[in-house]
């Protein structure tokens, strides 16, 4: 549902005033404290990022990072909740009494091969396959660093307010967050902070697509591909009529939409017709129910390559989360911080870093100096980031903020070498900074001020509709531990 024209406006109007929460001006001062109080803090959070890249664990398998992360927070005084949701590696670590409670949001997964020194040219970590090409060692440390900051302001001023950490693993595919939120963990929490690395720096208010991921296994007949192709009846056969549906299907469904897969399994000898084959698929639209009926369709393509090639098949739906519910307000709010806080400057060993690793892009490169700036809000956007995340799912349950920091190089792709080497170096570091400032001032802001969280919590029921209930695209299904096995 579209925020209304009306309330839209004076929203506009409120934002433009320029007035700080009188609770905040009652404090002169407390930003640069806090500010200054994260640059003495960072040196523990900055090593802890370092040592996330280099173990680069992939979702739901994240057990040191995870452990890392508990124990900064565990040190800081914060009570862990662990494992939480069925997830051996998620976890809630809180501080405080009362209300407002803030969350913040922490993903410490990495993505199989993409493992990348933080150098910049290609050059893979001894020993790892795997890489923060996402830059989820940053995410996870800078919530815990704005986390340990917000904590350090609420014990000093005696302030009332609970700031609560939630370990959100295998983001990647995985949906942990989704399992957060089906299991109420997230229920009492009246704001939520969250970021995530990237190329630019701003308060980002666009949406983004829903998904729906799964695995189809078919099973066929093994025999000798040669001697007796007759007797056999081959499971890769079926995924292969399977694709070509899929790909027929390109033509008649929506501009947004995506649909991508891969083949991850089948036997690999080509003188035996194979009894097993498996591929993965992924399903996106800016709506939740036409992602679902999209992947109704897959199903049904699934099925009718199975009765053409006389082999049987099932599916295992694996994720499923909604596209991101912006807050207007909210997102206000964050940039205003952003400002404050500035972007990423680059010393001279820095600068020659990005300068060299852009030689590797194949599209035309933006300036280096955008690390330095901070995005407009756009108030009203038209367009929607194709991407998803489960992230969305916590959006719709509470208000939901998403910044996005420049932790790489201008011009880098997600899901790279480029951004891994970048998360695993002093650029990445800053980048994380900047967001770990932006989300305490934030915080803080809000604790400061009940005014503040009332608008939000109003543009964030209006936004979803009078009567909403959530319901969990993965139904009642357990996490898929195993997901990335």
């Amino acid at each position: 549902m579209q925020w209304r024209n009306w309330r839209a406006g004076l929203v506009t109007i409120a934002l433009l005033s320029g007035h700080a929460p009188v609770a905040a001006q009652q404090q002169p001062g407390w930003r640069d404290a806090l500010i200054a109080d994260i640059e003495a803090l960072r040196s523990v959070d900055d090593a802890n990022a370092l040592q996330i890249g280099r173990w680069a664990e992939i979702g739901y398998q994240e057990h040191r990072s995870s452990a890392l992360l508990q124990e900064r927070l565990a040190k800081a005084g914060f009570k862990i909740t662990a494992p939480v949701a069925g997830m051996p590696t998620a976890f809630v670590a809180s501080y405080g009494e009362g209300k407002p409670v803030i969350g913040i949001l922490a993903e410490f997964d990495a993505l199989p091969g993409l493992s990348q020194a933080g150098v910049p040219v290609k050059q893979a970590m001894d020993g790892h396959d795997a890489g923060h090409g996402c830059g989820h060692n940053l995410l996870g440390a800078g919530s815990v660093l704005a986390a340990v900051a917000v904590r350090n302001w609420l014990a000093a001023h005696k302030g009332r307010g609970t700031i609560r950490v939630y370990g959100t693993p295998a983001e990647e595919g995985g949906g942990g967050k989704t399992y957060l939120v089906r299991d109420g963990l997230l229920d009492d929490v009246d704001v939520m902070m969250n970021w995530h690395p990237d190329s630019y720096n701003a308060a980002v208010t666009k949406s983004n697509l829903a998904m729906i991921t799964g695995k189809f296994r078919f099973h066929g007949y093994a025999t000798h591909a040669s001697a007796a192709p007759d007797k056999g009846r081959s499971a890769l056969d079926g995924v292969e009529v399977m694709n070509v549906m899929a790909n027929m299907m390109r033509e008649h469904i929506g501009e947004k939409s995506r649909i991508h897969y891969a083949i991850t399994g089948t036997n690999p000898a080509p003188n035996i017709v194979p009894d097993f084959a498996e591929v993965y698929y992924f399903v996106r639209d800016p709506d939740a129910q036409e992602a679902q009926r999209l992947w109704d369709r897959i199903v049904k393509a699934s099925e009718g390559a199975a009765l053409g090639t006389g082999t049987t098949v099932d599916h295992e739906v694996l994720t499923g989360h909604y596209g991101y519910l912006p807050n207007t307000r909210l997102s206000q709010i964050s940039h205003d911080n952003l400002q404050r806080v500035g972007g990423v400057i680059y010393d001279a060993q820095e600068m020659a870093f990005a300068q060299t690793l852009i030689q590797s892009f194949q599209q035309p490169v933006p300036k280096i100096d955008r690390a330095r700036e901070i995005q407009p809000v756009e108030l009203n956007p038209t367009d929607i980031w194709t991407g998803s995340s489960d992230v969305g799912d916590v959006s719709w349950t509470v208000p939901t903020n998403w910044i996005r920091t420049a932790t790489y190089v201008p011009g880098t792709s997600g899901h790279s070498w480029q951004a891994t080497a970048a998360s695993n170096m002093s650029i990445g570091l800053k980048g994380m900074h900047v967001a770990a400032k932006a989300m305490a001032l934030t915080t803080v802001d809000l604790m400061l001020s009940p005014e503040l969280v009332a608008e939000v919590k109003a543009e964030f029921v209006e936004r979803r509709g009078a009567g909403y209930r959530y319901t969990p695209l993965v139904g009642d299904r357990n996490p898929p531990l195993d997901y990335m096995k």
